[in-house]
């Protein structure tokens, strides 16, 4: 018998150990890294990365027609009349072009600036990237006269390019089907995608781009003639606008083409949305940044010049005069520097200058020809100015007088006598008659419950002066201990957890939005280290002869009954929690050992805030739409 193996030291480091992954294989293995994450996001990522190579067509003159079709079968398929991908052999890779640039990372047109002037993908990868993570993928090609077809599956091609037909125009046709061994759900939002299709209309004056969802009988084609003017317009079609026309603004800068069009409204948000080369840049970058340094120049100057502020005033500052502002800042530029694949930050230096003088330039003239238009704009700032110095000093005086950090707790908050902050719990219930029961059905030892009256302030229509003197928010800050904005100590924080707990109704989603909003505004630290929980209330008991069993939603309610075979079945619904029974409310919500909590993350409250501020404008729309739109994007069943 030959000597046992030696078992292998943990502690060992060779050589051996270094994998090398084929970019096929380092896509499938950390496919966030190339389209941020594998949920919902991640999948309709896929979709956009596609049709970017089409609107990369556009951007060249090369094709006007871009249609977008989820399948029956969950595939996607993205047509264009454009010049169709080459079919070639490829002198380095020595298979045809096609195969190359579905296949080979980095591999692409967008590198040497001659096919392609500018465009939205720069590294090579978003093809081969839908390829490799798709179960199966297709691409047809239309070019000289003749239809070109090849097959991949999961990234390996079937076999080579192969002529199926004769073609009477040029173009592609992409086809795939996103591979279940990456994403758990292949669920397409046909308005998430409408929008996003929707933005790409607008960013390319006359492309008609159509998106259509066979599985749901939908379709919608967007056509726009007056480009990020008309972005603007639809931005603030709900709201009441201080000038009616946007202002727009559009210069070459070296070989940088800057557009920017804006309209201030009477809403107290900022609504800015930047684009590079037709990419969402929803981090900013160097565009907006550029942007926004020239808009406060500007107007700061006007006001000097035209003795609305005089000299010795203070200077409106960039909070000011992008109060009620609504813009879309679109550069495209031949070497976008991006942050990731994803594409969400802009990093260009030279955009930065190159933004700010076209702006400068541009806004300083329509104002020195528009003086009505500057004279509501300069209002406005100012109005602005004067409240932020309003609120900062009744800021001030409720700090000094409201007891928000004399340690004096709110008499309402039955608290708990737990003294670490860390296994200590503050349940936010909505309604005295649920706090009533919430608090006898408690652990008193480390939960404490405050209840709240009716649907708190919306702070996004609230100066922060009337915010302050709220008596529900003022409660809620005095019970953390934190303070808000910049007075906010995560240090002084005196609960672990902060849960919302709110009836599993419509009303009751009402009220959870509006504690969001008000956390994601003034206590974003609070959700960003994660101390910020949902609790999942139950909606019905179902009590059979089997037992007892609590359902949280009207879906899971029907597919429950379907699964019950004895004759005796109760059915209670609850409204609210306050029509449950202490030892209910513990049972199903607050026991740790068998409640539901979702905790809030920092990305699904920017999104939610985001598309908030997209449906609210100068008006809040009808309640339900608000709370779903709202409640949506925080990943909440309601």
């Amino acid at each position: 018998m030959g000597m046992p193996k030696p078992p292998r030291n943990p502690n060992r480091y060779t050589a051996e150990d270094i994998q090398v992954l084929g970019g096929r294989e380092a896509v499938r293995r950390r496919p966030g890294m190339y389209i941020g994450s594998t949920d919902q996001r991640g999948l309709h990522h896929l979709v956009y990365e596609v049709a970017y190579n089409s609107i990369d067509e556009a951007m060249a003159g090369c094709c006007d027609r871009i249609l977008v079709t989820i399948k029956e079968d969950n595939s996607v398929s993205v047509v264009d009349n454009g010049r169709g991908i080459p079919v070639e052999i490829h002198s380095t890779t020595k298979v045809s072009a096609l195969e190359t640039v579905m296949t080979v990372l980095h591999a692409g047109a967008k590198f040497g600036g001659k096919t392609y002037a500018v465009s939205g993908g720069l590294h090579g990868v978003g093809a081969s990237v839908v390829n490799a993570l798709s179960e199966w993928c297709t691409v047809d090609v239309r070019r000289d006269g003749k239809v070109y077809h090849q097959e991949y599956r999961r990234g390996v091609p079937q076999g080579p390019v192969q002529i199926i037909g004769e073609a009477a125009d040029t173009g592609t046709t992409f086809t795939f089907l996103a591979d279940r061994e990456i994403f758990a759900e292949i669920s397409y939002d046909f308005n998430t995608i409408s929008e996003r299709l929707r933005e790409m209309a607008y960013l390319n004056k006359s492309v008609e781009i159509t998106l259509r969802d066979e599985k749901k009988d939908l379709e919608r084609t967007f056509y726009f003639e007056g480009g990020i003017t008309g972005f603007v317009r639809h931005l603030n079609r709900n709201r009441v606008v201080r000038h009616p026309v946007p202002i727009y603004i559009s210069k070459a800068v070296n070989s940088t083409q800057v557009e920017v069009a804006l309209q201030y409204n009477d809403g107290f948000n900022e609504s800015a949305f930047s684009f590079a080369n037709c990419v969402n840049t929803v981090d900013g970058g160097t565009h907006i940044t550029g942007f926004r340094s020239a808009l406060t120049r500007v107007l700061n100057d006007y006001a000097k010049k035209s003795k609305v502020l005089k000299e010795d005033d203070t200077n409106l500052t960039g909070e000011d005069v992008r109060e009620g502002l609504t813009a879309i800042i679109s550069v495209k530029l031949p070497e976008p520097q991006f942050e990731g694949q994803t594409k969400g930050k802009l990093g260009n230096i030279e955009v930065k200058s190159q933004v700010e003088s076209v702006v400068n330039e541009g806004l300083a003239l329509y104002l020195e020809e528009h003086p009505d238009d500057a004279r509501k704009i300069i209002e406005k700032c100012i109005t602005a100015a004067k409240a932020r110095e309003a609120a900062r000093k009744a800021r001030d005086l409720i700090i000094r007088k409201s007891g928000l950090e004399t340690g004096t707790l709110p008499g309402k908050l039955a608290d708990c006598s737990e003294r670490d902050p860390e296994q200590c719990e503050l349940y936010l219930v909505e309604g005295d008659s649920a706090g009533g029961s919430a608090k006898q059905g408690r652990n008193r030892r480390f939960q404490a419950i405050l209840p709240l009256r009716g649907k708190i302030l919306n702070v996004e229509k609230a100066p922060m002066d009337r915010m302050l003197a709220n008596e529900e928010i003022r409660t809620i800050v005095t019970a953390l201990g934190t303070g808000i904005d910049d007075d906010f100590d995560p240090a002084r924080l005196r609960y672990g957890r902060v849960i919302l707990m709110t009836d599993a109704d419509v009303d009751g989603s009402h009220i959870r939005t509006l504690l969001l909003t008000f956390f994601f505004r003034h206590m974003m630290e609070l959700i960003s280290t994660k101390h910020l929980f949902i609790a999942q209330p139950p909606l019905y008991r179902i009590k059979t002869t089997d037992g007892l069993k609590w359902v949280y939603s009207e879906q899971e309610k029907d597919d429950t009954l379907k699964t019950i075979t004895t004759r005796k079945t109760e059915l209670q619904r609850y409204k609210g929690l306050g029509e449950m029974t202490p030892e209910q409310l513990w049972e199903t919500t607050m026991n740790p050992a068998t409640r539901t909590i979702l905790e809030v993350n920092v990305e699904d409250a920017t999104k939610a805030d985001e598309t908030f501020q997209m449906l609210m404008g100068g008006e809040v729309p009808p309640r339900k739409a608000f709370i779903q739109a709202h409640a949506k994007y925080a990943n909440l069943d309601i």
